[in-house]
């Protein structure tokens, strides 16, 4: 599988030691050690608010200003444009508010049903609250390819929000051909990269926000937003009188967790390390998650078949682009008897919806869902082994 070293990989990831065969990563991904040294080393060093009088608030600075970089490095973006929040559904939250208070009724906005419920409740909820009208763009539950946009999209149309990838059927959308058409039609483009950007080189310079999780990528439990520095000036969010009008700074509430942000900046390096080669850290993030996607993509070329010719599992999502994400069922079981039954093996593969409620609901799937096994960075063919010997006795 190329150059990519699972084995030297997986030594880096100490939860492995503890035995379970990991699917549970579109979930919220193991942490390295180099990250959870760096979360570490930040806790027990001075640190302040932000500034450059003192060796704490140079320290704190540093951090902001470096996290910013990597996370620029990693997306291809600007890093005055890096926003930070507790979380992608907050910032996914705070923006929607703010870009509200510039709809009205008359106007409208696009979400998916192939969409994490974090980037469909918010636009909905901040278009009721104006009066706004949502449209909802679908996609054809035998394929899981998301619907043509085109036929949606009028002078009206304010936001469209869509996935990078979905985090339920693996589904990746063409962002490109999306974002010109919206963008031709003068509205804006929020993406869900959250699934996304764990899994494949990003450029999210086409999008005018993009929002994703470290978690998903090894990294801390803390949200991200890019943006163009440009946009975001125009912007005016409800905040604090004596905070920081600047961008952006304006969009963030309260102190930052320096921790959370320096482990970030490790998360990004740890990727920028998995075999890439360049004289930047972008270059060698996109060499490193070239190689990453072609090494997921043959273990998952290797489990999807031996799962299909189990009697009585189904699966679900046949995109031609997709994540290493395979959602499957068994006849005659419960989604959550199948991952407790996993579970007992020592497979971690849990089952529901996962959030994308509207994505489970029009595949017809209801709100139960399915069983959900990711494939990650550290999975090994004998995670995979143990996957499929696991689910061939469920039927024995």
């Amino acid at each position: 599988m190329g150059d990519f070293e699972v084995d030297a990989v997986r030594k880096q990831f100490p939860a492995l030691a503890e035995g379970a065969a990991h699917f549970d990563g579109p979930g919220g991904s193991q942490t390295p050690q180099a990250v959870a040294d760096a979360v570490a080393r930040t806790m027990v060093s001075a640190l302040a608010n932000r500034g450059r009088l003192t060796a704490a608030e140079r320290r704190a600075d540093d951090i902001v200003v470096g996290a910013r970089q990597a996370m620029a490095d990693l997306l291809g973006t600007d890093p005055g444009g890096i926003v930070y929040g507790r979380s992608m559904t907050q910032l996914t939250y705070d923006f929607s508010r703010t870009l509200a208070k510039n709809w009205g009724p008359g106007d409208e906005v696009i979400v998916t049903r192939l969409d994490h419920d974090a980037n469909v409740r918010p636009w909905v909820q901040a278009a009721a609250a104006v009066g706004a009208t949502v449209r909802w763009l679908s996609f054809d539950p035998a394929t899981s390819e998301l619907d043509d946009i085109q036929p949606l999209l009028s002078g009206q149309t304010r936001l469209v929000a869509v996935t990078g990838a979905s985090n339920l059927l693996g589904t990746r959308p063409d962002l490109e051909s999306i974002a010109a058409k919206v963008h031709a039609t003068g509205a804006l483009l929020y993406v869900d990269g959250v699934h996304l950007t764990a899994h494949a080189p990003v450029d999210a310079s086409f999008a005018d926000f993009y929002a994703c999780s470290p978690y998903k990528f090894f990294g801390p439990h803390c949200g991200v937003l890019s943006a163009s520095p440009v946009l975001l000036e125009g912007l005016r969010p409800d905040k604090l009188l004596p905070a920081s009008d600047v961008v952006p700074e304006r969009f963030e509430f309260g102190t930052l967790p320096y921790e959370l942000l320096a482990g970030t900046t490790a998360a990004v390096d740890f990727i920028a390390g998995l075999g890439g080669t360049g004289a930047t850290r972008r270059e060698r993030l996109l060499g490193s998650l070239a190689l990453l996607e072609n090494y997921e993509d043959e273990l998952r070329a290797d489990l999807e078949p031996r799962l299909a010719a189990i009697d009585g599992v189904t699966l679900h999502g046949k995109a031609q682009r997709r994540t290493p994400t395979l959602l499957f069922s068994v006849d005659g079981w419960e989604p959550r008897a199948v991952a407790a039954e996993l579970a007992e093996a020592g497979v971690n593969a849990p089952a529901g919806t996962f959030y994308a409620l509207e994505t489970a609901r029009h595949a017809g799937l209801g709100d139960i869902g399915a069983v959900r096994a990711g494939l990650a960075p550290y999975t090994d063919r004998t995670d995979v082994d143990r996957l499929v010997e696991a689910v061939e006795r469920l039927g024995s």
